[in-house]
């Protein structure tokens, strides 16, 4: 499989060309990449106009995923925003409104998109035990949510994997999905490299309509490189429009050096790769097991994906986190409850025995038994994108309560919020947000002169 940006970049950088276009480095090495950082000069293609090296190279991606597969060098939070444009192009082509089912585990990009493009939500909530990281529908219950709706959903939006390694049964909701007729939309960036299993179990060949992967996250990518999937058998119009859609959110400067590691990646995962997973994917298992016996629970079910339920071993998931950075070990992410570990055939078997040795040289304690708070399901009093728009200010959790959130401003990881914009700050949220350290958050702002702790939403501005 050729690599015609890498080979683009590498024949220009060579060509000592004087450069009298962006970038400002001239291909000057300050860092070591700038000879090989491009910007749209003849013959390098456009990435959202591609005609030439970039279209080769993303058929190149295509052939190994079996579907349409376009690059994104802003990651899947620009490949979120796109797939929920072509919803709204779908819906409204349809002749329905715009509205999304979505699991409320959704990243935080998903919420923004809704307000740019004015999408309404229907929320599926986890199961009571779960953590609000994680929502699995099963398919009866979807089948059950989808019968009884009064208006039907344009999509389903699912997050799998979530961020702790658990995924949905994709196989199972997108049958569901089609008997009614709704497209199955799934935030994938976990898993790329489940394509490469020995049995796929990526969600283009489960059924999902349209995916997005984060290359970079499980994959030998640089940060920022994605890609958008579009399943054979999707609406027509989402091909057509794929690329005005990623056009509309993306930057008009797209990084060369990211679409060059998208490209050098294919000949990578086509020569190999799938067997040195494979490889991988036992040895993983095997320090799974042996950490299970000495005491340690494991949760989730993605296999590239290291989760340690910590209180059942003594720990907070923030104190094993801390040990282990004292090794020189750095986790992914880690909260009250979970440490979470991302592994790749990258990480190597020495890095998988480092690991080992560290966990394992941890004295066993007594279990925590605090449990997390309650998953809340908060008043909804505007829509996301009201609330987006609203005049907002900032203010102690403690001064929230009644307040209605404008801004989702919670960090990654997880980037998951527990209240979404446009609904009430309850005491429920107010514990979850001392239980997982949250210390501020941002409100609708109070009409003055009436500035007081906790308002009424007819005090606010809307």
């Amino acid at each position: 499989m050729d690599t015609p940006i890498c080979d683009f970049a590498r024949r220009y950088a060579e060509s000592g060309a004087l450069r009298l276009h962006m970038p400002g480095h001239k291909g000057a090495a300050l860092l070591g990449p700038e000879p090989y950082d491009l910007t749209e000069i003849d013959g390098a293609d456009s990435l959202y106009e591609a005609s030439g090296i970039i279209r080769q190279s993303e058929e190149n991606a295509s052939s190994l995923f079996g579907c349409t597969t376009l690059y994104s060098t802003e990651g899947s939070s620009l490949c979120i925003r796109a797939m929920l444009y072509l919803a709204v192009i779908y819906a409204r082509q349809r002749g329905i409104r715009p509205l999304i089912a979505a699991g409320r585990n959704a990243h935080k990009t998903f919420l923004s998109a809704a307000a740019l493009l004015d999408l309404d939500v229907a929320w599926l909530y986890p199961e009571e035990k779960e953590s609000y990281l994680s929502c699995r529908p099963e398919a009866e219950t979807l089948e059950a949510f989808l019968a009884q709706a009064p208006e039907k959903p344009a999509a389903v939006y699912i997050t799998s994997p979530d961020y702790l390694g658990n995924t949905a049964d994709i196989e199972g909701l997108a049958r569901v999905c089609h008997r009614h007729g709704v497209l199955l939309l799934v935030d994938n960036a976990h898993g790329a490299y489940l394509k490469f299993l020995p049995r796929s179990r990526h969600p283009m060949d489960l059924g999902a309509d349209l995916c997005c992967d984060s290359a970079h996250k499980t994959l030998p990518v640089l940060t920022g490189g994605a890609y958008l999937h579009i399943s054979p058998s999707a609406p027509a119009l989402f091909t057509r429009q794929a690329k005005n859609a990623l056009s509309l959110f993306g930057s008009t400067s797209p990084s060369y050096l990211i679409l060059q590691s998208l490209d050098r990646a294919n000949p990578y995962l086509a020569q190999g790769y799938k067997e040195r997973l494979t490889a991988f994917l036992e040895e993983t298992a095997a320090l799974k097991e042996r950490l299970s016996r000495q005491g340690y629970t494991l949760t989730g079910d993605e296999p590239m994906k290291l989760t340690l339920a910590a209180k059942d071993y003594g720990y907070s998931g923030t104190a094993l986190a801390a040990l282990l950075q004292k090794e020189n070990i750095v986790c992914e992410f880690a909260d009250p409850d979970y440490l979470v570990l991302m592994l790749t055939p990258e990480t190597g078997r020495e890095g998988l025995k480092l690991l080992e040795r560290a966990l394992l040289s941890l004295p066993r304690r007594p279990a925590i038994l605090e449990k997390a708070p309650t998953l809340c399901r908060p008043e909804r009093v505007l829509s996301i994108r009201e609330a987006t728009f609203s005049p907002c200010e900032t203010v102690p959790v403690s001064a929230s309560l009644g307040r209605v959130l404008a801004a989702a401003n919670v960090g990654c990881p997880p980037a998951v919020p527990i209240v979404v914009c446009g609904e009430r700050i309850d005491r429920d949220a107010l514990r979850a947000f001392a239980y997982y350290g949250i210390e501020k958050c941002t409100v609708i702002q109070c009409s003055p002169p009436d500035r007081t702790q906790s308002c009424s939403q007819e005090n606010c501005f809307s």
